[in-house]
Formats: C-alpha cells, sequence, structure tokens
C-alpha cells in the first residue's frame, strides 16, 4: 500500500518515526511531506528520511492565514501525484483537506483539546481521528479512541533504550546532577494571549537550579543573550536521553513534560493550557507536577526541588507502561486495516 505521512512538528516526526520503518520494512510505500516547524526538518535529516518539504506556515495570524491556502494547494497537488491510499498525520489540516477533495483516507491523531482553532480546521474533514483514551473533548462519530499516550509510540520500552552516553555529550560525569529547562515561543494559535516565565523568573529559577547541579536550557525561537552560555548542546535526535537521566524537566512545553513523565523524570509543567493527559499524568500517575502560574511553580520548586527524585517515581512508571499499549503497534494496526 502507499501512505502518505504530513509532519508539521518535531514531535511528530518522533510519533512517525517507527512506525515509517516499519511500514517500508514490510515493503509499503511512505511519502513524507514536512514542513518547517522548530527543528522538525532537521530531525527528518538526522533519521535519514526522504522528505518534501512543503513550506511553513509562519507566525502572524495574517502568515497564518495565508499560508493555509497555499499549503493546501501545495499538499493537493503532492496528493495527486503520488496517488496514496492513506493519507495519516498529527492534526494534519492540508492531509484532511486534500483527503476529503480526493476522496482519500485521512486518518489524523491528535491529543491537543485546546487547539480549538486545529480542530475545527480537520475534524469537518478526516476520515477518522484517533484519540488517547485520556482525550477529553467528544469529536462525534470520527473519534476512536487507543490506551496510549502519543509521546508512547517513541518512548515506550519496546522502542527506546536510553544511552549513558549523554553525560559526555553534556560535558558532565555519569550520575551528575542536571535539570534541563524548556521555554516556548508561545506563537502557536492556540497560544495566543497566554505567557510564560518572564526573563527575570527564568533568572531566578536558574540561579536557584544552579546551586545544586547543572542547567541545560532547550527553547523555541530566540533565546535571550545572557542564557546562550545554558543552551543544551547534543545531536537532536538525543534529546530523550537527556531528558531520561535528567534531576527534573521544568518548562513551557508540553510535549517535553509529557515525554520526561513517561520517562520517569521528574517533570514540572508551567503552562495555563489544559489537556487529559496532563490530568492523567498529574493525577492518575503522580509523575507530573502541572502549574498554570509561574508563581506558584517557583514556591513548589524552591520548596520541594531537593526531594524530587526517579526512586520516587519507579512504581508509578511502572503502572504506566503496564496500563498503555505500545502505540507504533496500534498505528501499524490502524493502517494497514485502513479499508475496515
Amino acid at each position: 500500500m502507499k501512505v502518505l505521512v504530513d509532519i508539521n512538528h518535531p514531535a511528530h516526526v518522533h510519533f512517525f518515526k517507527n512506525f515509517i520503518w516499519e511500514m517500508q520494512k514490510l515493503g509499503h510505500i511512505v511519502t513524507i511531506v514536512a514542513s518547517k516547524k522548530d527543528v522538525a526538518l532537521e530531525l527528518l535529516d538526522s533519521y535519514g528520511f526522504k522528505y518534501v518539504n512543503i513550506g511553513s506556515y509562519g507566525k502572524g495570524i495574517l502568515s497564518k492565514l495565508i499560508n493555509l491556502i497555499i499549503l493546501d494547494i501545495k499538499m493537493l497537488i503532492i496528493v495527486m501525484k503520488t496517488d496514496p491510499d492513506l493519507i495519516m498525520g498529527i492534526s494534519t489540516i492540508r492531509g484532511s483537506h486534500a483527503g476529503w477533495l480526493l476522496r482519500k483516507k485521512t486518518f489524523v491523531f491528535t491529543d491537543t483539546e485546546h487547539a480549538k482553532e486545529q480542530l475545527l480546521l480537520f475534524v469537518p474533514f478526516a476520515s477518522k481521528i484517533f484519540t488517547p483514551s485520556c482525550f477529553s473533548s467528544k469529536l462525534g462519530k470520527k473519534q476512536f479512541t487507543y490506551n496510549g499516550y502519543q509521546e508512547l509510540a517513541y518512548l515506550h520500552p519496546n522502542w527506546f533504550k536510553p544511552s549513558e552516553d549523554i553525560f559526555e555529550t553534556l560535558g558532565i560525569k555519569p550520575g551528575e546532577k542536571y535539570y534541563i529547562m524548556r521555554f516556548i515561543s508561545w506563537n502557536a494559535t492556540h497560544d495566543i494571549g497566554k505567557r510564560g516565565l518572564s526573563h527575570e523568573e527564568k533568572k531566578e529559577l536558574i540561579n536557584f537550579l544552579s546551586k545544586t547541579g547543572k542547567v541545560f536550557i532547550s527553547h523555541e525561537g530566540t533565546l535571550d543573550p545572557d542564557l546562550e552560555s545554558y543552551k543544551v548542546n547534543v545531536p537532536i535526535t538525543k534529546i530523550h536521553d537527556a531528558l531520561r537521566f535528567a534531576s527534573c524537566y521544568i518548562g513551557e512545553g508540553g510535549t517535553m513534560a509529557n515525554e520526561s513523565a513517561i520517562l520517569g523524570t521528574p517533570s514540572i509543567l508551567i503552562n495555563p493550557l489544559n489537556a487529559g493527559i496532563f490530568d492523567e499524568l498529574s493525577n492518575k500517575y503522580k509523575l507530573m507536577k502541572k502549574y498554570n502560574t509561574s508563581a506558584e511553580a517557583i514556591k513548589f520548586i524552591k520548596e520541594n526541588i531537593n526531594i524530587l527524585n526517579r526512586e520516587a517515581n519507579k512504581s508509578n512508571l511502572r503502572r504506566l507502561i503496564g496500563d498503555k499499549i505500545d502505540v507504533t503497534q496500534e498505528i501499524i494496526k490502524i493502517a494497514l486495516n485502513y479499508k475496515k
């Protein structure tokens, strides 16, 4: 069969990479269409994937509106040329529109309830929509749930084996305490009107954390010049190794907060947006702390950073892995049974 996979975010590369490799091993043809978002294209290059660069949606609202039409047209042309049996993607607007117009099956995955603008643009056009069982929104008859998280497509123990070589890459000794911080650009459509840590708050946290360990920063967009020395310099394919051995993750990025929690690393998310996965990782599995405001988060960190550790998470992590499925295997099953 022929499958077209649409990529519009670095996390989408991770979500689909094992699926693509497995489908290719089975003799199926996979076409990858991708747009520039953060390090998505660099990730595809690092993994050796061939892809069609479709362009970028841009940053401002006007740019996004104009490019929505342009990228739809580009996707339509690619689908006409490649004639796939199935189009797949995470929250893929252009894939859903092209599939609907050309009568192609389009299967869309999503785990972001608060991305309401995106939902409005792809739900009416997708053939089926697959969401984690913790997803709190109801999307109608097209919606199907699976007992997992998108991050378990690449961080499930069946697929991810962390390497302690990351300590050498980071320039620290094995077992040395370090923290990963993540700052996002806040320019997604669902981020409008929201804010994260101020520059002063970032500095306050970095100064506090530096007293007990090294601080490494992952970021979207431009990093303030006085924070450049903290930038994490590891190959982009190795960031999950860095998260796995970190003493704690602290940041505004929801995906990286989920990844850290699923790896058993103490995870503190500072973000006012809500999602079912945040609730489940926080309340059911106790693997994440989520704060809507930076003041609440900073207070918790200063009072508790020394008691947060992987040992306390071990039993909860075992329970999570025992409860959830291998999501890559589920994606393969969904694709191979697309006609049913």
